[in-house]
C-alpha cells in the first residue's frame, strides 16, 4: 500500500490524525491576491498571515494538507536555528548570531500562540533532552548551556551529566548533556491539519491533488499552472521544500531532498513509559545522522534514525529503524513495531535555511534541514510581513550563505552521498 506521494503508507500520524474534509482539485482559471505552493508548515503559516492581512489566498497542494514533510516529521521542537549560536557567531558576528537566537525564540513562541489560539490539538508537551554519545563531547555541550544562559539569557537551559541522564533515560551509550525546558514535541500531522483548518476557517482557499507545474510572469501577475487550472496572483509563494521537484531551478540548485525514517512501537504502559523517558521530554542525540525519540500521547515510543540519498524508502522501514532503536533501547528487543514511515525534507549545504525572493512578486522559504517544526510556521508570517514592506528579518535571513550544492541539481546527488557517509563514518568511530 502507498500513500498519495507514492510511498509506503503505514504512520501513526496518520493513523492518529483529526481527518478534514477532502478539498478540491484546481479545475479551471482562479485569481487571488496570493497564491502559495505547498500546504505545509510554511505555506499554511503564510496563508493564515496572509489572510489575517486581508487578502485572498488560494494553495496548491500537490497531495493533501499536511502530507510531506510537515505530517511525517519526528514532531520536535528546538530552540534556536539549525546551526548553534558558536557557527553564527563564526558566521555573521555576535550581534548577529544574537539577532537570529531572538528570531528563533520568536519563532517558538509563534508556534505555541498558534497552537493556542487556533485550538490545534496536537499533543503538545514541553521539554528536549541533548543525549551526547561521546564521552568529551560533554564538556562542551556544559559549555554551550552555559554561553546560552550568560550571553544570549536563555535561562530554559540545565547542563546534566551521566547520572542525571541515566536517571531520566534508559538508554545505552551516552554520557551527558543538557535539557532544553523551554523546547518540546507534538503530534506532526495534526499540527499540519489544525493549522490548515484555522486557515480554512480564515477564508482561504486550499485545492489538494493540484500539483503546480510551472510558473511564469504575465504581465506584472504570477501565473500558476496545475494539470487542469491555472491560478494568477499578485504574490507567488513557493512552500514546497523538499518536494518542489523541477518547480524552481535556482532553489533545487540549493535545498536538495533527503528521506528519514521513524517507527512507532506497541504502547507501553505508565511504568514501561516512565523507565525509557522519565520526564516524557523529546530526547535528541549528538550523532551527525541523529537519533530522535519520544513518547506518543498514548506511551508508544516514536523513534527517529538513519536516511538516505536516493528517490527510494527501504523495502523494509521497520527493520531499518529498528536496527538503530536497539542500539540505544536493546530492552526492547521483544517489543512490537507498529508503524513505519519516511519523509523528505529539504537541507542545504549551510543548513541554514533559504529563504530568497526569486523575482519581485515571487518568494521562497525552504531549506530547514530538521528544523522546521518550529521555524516553518513563523517564516511563513515572514513571507507574508513582505508584502507590507517589513524587511528586516526576512532581509536577515535573505543574508545568510546557502550556496548551491556542487554539480547543481543533477549531480548534487553523489557529492552529498559522499559527504555524509563521511560523516555517518565518523558517529561509529
Amino acid at each position: 500500500m502507498t500513500d498519495n506521494t507514492g510511498h509506503p503508507a503505514n504512520s501513526y500520524y496518520t493513523a492518529t490524525a483529526h481527518r478534514l474534509a477532502a478539498q478540491p482539485v484546481l479545475v479551471g482559471e482562479e485569481r487571488a491576491d496570493v497564491c502559495i505552493v505547498g500546504a505545509g508548515y510554511t505555506g499554511l503559516g503564510a496563508a493564515l498571515a496572509f489572510a489575517e492581512r486581508g487578502l485572498s489566498v488560494i494553495v496548491l497542494e500537490a497531495a493533501e494538507i499536511g502530507s510531506g514533510a510537515s505530517g511525517r516529521n519526528g514532531g520536535q521542537v528546538h530552540s534556536g536555528q539549525r546551526r548553534d549560536q558558536d557557527y553564527l557567531e563564526n558566521l555573521v558576528g555576535l550581534d548577529g548570531a544574537k539577532a537570529l537566537w531572538r528570531m528563533a525564540e520568536d519563532a517558538k513562541a509563534h508556534l505555541k500562540t498558534l497552537i493556542i489560539r487556533h485550538r490545534i490539538d496536537c499533543d503538545y508537551k514541553p521539554g528536549i533532552l541533548i543525549a551526547d554519545h561521546k564521552p568529551h563531547y560533554v564538556a562542551m555541550s556544559h559549555a554551550y548551556a552555559e554561553k546560552l544562559r550568560t550571553v544570549y539569557g536563555y535561562d530554559q537551559v540545565e547542563a546534566i551529566g551521566k547520572a542525571e541522564l541515566d536517571a531520566l533515560l534508559g538508554a545505552s551509550g551516552y554520557h551527558g548533556g543538557f535539557i532544553d525546558h523551554d523546547g518540546g514535541h507534538l503530534h506532526a500531522l495534526n499540527l499540519a491539519l489544525g493549522l490548515g483548518q484555522a486557515a480554512l476557517a480564515a477564508g482561504v482557499r486550499i485545492f489538494e491533488h493540484s500539483r503546480a507545474t510551472s510558473h511564469r510572469a504575465e504581465g506584472g501577475k504570477a501565473a500558476v499552472h496545475t494539470a487542469k487550472g491555472r491560478v494568477t496572483a499578485d504574490w507567488l509563494i513557493l512552500a514546497g521544500d523538499g518536494y518542489l521537484s523541477g518547480l524552481d531551478a535556482h532553489t533545487e540548485a540549493r535545498v536538495m531532498p533527503i528521506n528519514n525514517f521513524i517507527l512507532a512501537t506497541e504502547p507501553f504502559s505508565d511504568n514501561e513509559a516512565k523507565a525509557l523517558i522519565a520526564n516524557d521530554y523529546a530526547v535528541a542525540d549528538s550523532r551527525f545522522v541523529v537519533n530522535y525519540y519520544r513518547l506518543s500521547a498514548d506511551r508508544r515510543l516514536i523513534f527517529g534514525g538513519g536516511e538516505n540519498y536516493r528517490s527510494g524508502f527501504p523495502t523494509d522501514m521497520k527493520g531499518f529503524v529498528r536496527t538503530r532503536m536497539l542500539k540505544v533501547f536493546p530492552q526492547l528487543a521483544d517489543k512490537r513495531i507498529d508503524y513505519a514511515w519516511g519523509g523528505t525534507l529539504g537541507i542545504t549545504t549551510t543548513r541554514l535555511p533559504f529563504v530568497r525572493r526569486l523575482a519581485p512578486n515571487v518568494l521562497t522559504a525552504s531549506g530547514y534541514s530538521g528544523q522546521g517544526v518550529m521555524l516553518a510556521p513563523y517564516f511563513g508570517k515572514i513571507l507574508a510581513d513582505v508584502t507590507a514592506a517589513t524587511l528586516g528579518e526576512f532581509d536577515r535571513l535573505a543574508a545568510l550563505p546557502t550556496p548551491p550544492f556542487p554539480g547543481g541539481r543533477l549531480l548534487r546527488w553523489p557529492t552529498l552521498v559522499a559527504g555524509m557517509s563521511y560523516y555517518a563514518l565518523r558517529d561509529r568511530l
